[in-house]
């Protein structure tokens, strides 16, 4: 008796359904792998800067508690300066101190970066935030300088309750430094 499982029934041939069925199967496998990676980069992208810069805002902190900053030179200061040992004077990087004498550093190993860039300490009319570099592309697909805009005036707290700003997925990608300089 022949093997009827394999031959054509009813004008369908089993050697073209299953690889078709297999083809289906893994072309849908590798959407739902692609539609994930996308989705979960961004998420993991928005974690590590948020993680990142609650780092920075905790090393400020205890900076100024240590060795009392008292100004930034820059409205936008690169910060690329928190793996000194020792230093001499009372400017490090663009923050002067008052106690530098005080100064515990390397507070870091290496400098954090984002899309090869450091993170900024930023001076508007509020206060001093804690943001990404000029330039960088967000998760949620705004650009620093481009689409959000950090000067002066920028109202830096808002845009990190704004999901098209400085937050992405409910995580804020900036910071305030509760520090207190005075403006002479």
């Amino acid at each position: 008796m022949k093997n009827t499982l394999f031959q054509p029934q009813d004008g369908w041939t089993w050697r073209y359904v299953v690889p078709f069925l297999t083809l289906t199967f893994f072309s849908v496998l590798i959407v739902i792998a692609i539609f994930n990676w996308r989705i979960t980069s961004r998420l993991y992208l928005g974690n590590l800067i948020n993680h990142e810069v609650k780092e920075l805002k905790n090393i400020f902190e205890t900076i100024d508690k240590q060795c009392k900053i008292l100004s930034f030179d820059y409205q936008k200061n690169r910060i690329n300066f928190l793996t000194i040992q020792s230093f001499v004077g009372s400017e490090v990087g663009s923050m002067n101190l008052a106690h530098p004498e005080h100064w515990q550093g390397p507070y870091l190993d290496d400098n954090p970066t984002y899309q090869g860039r450091e993170y900024i300490v930023v001076r508007t009319k509020k206060g001093y935030f804690i943001t990404p570099d000029v330039g960088v592309t967000l998760p949620n697909g705004a650009v620093i300088d481009k689409d959000i805009i950090l000067d002066e005036d920028a109202d830096i707290a808002q845009m990190m309750t704004d999901e098209n700003q400085l937050m992405y997925s409910g995580k804020s990608l900036a910071l305030p430094l509760k520090i207190k300089i005075k403006k002479y």
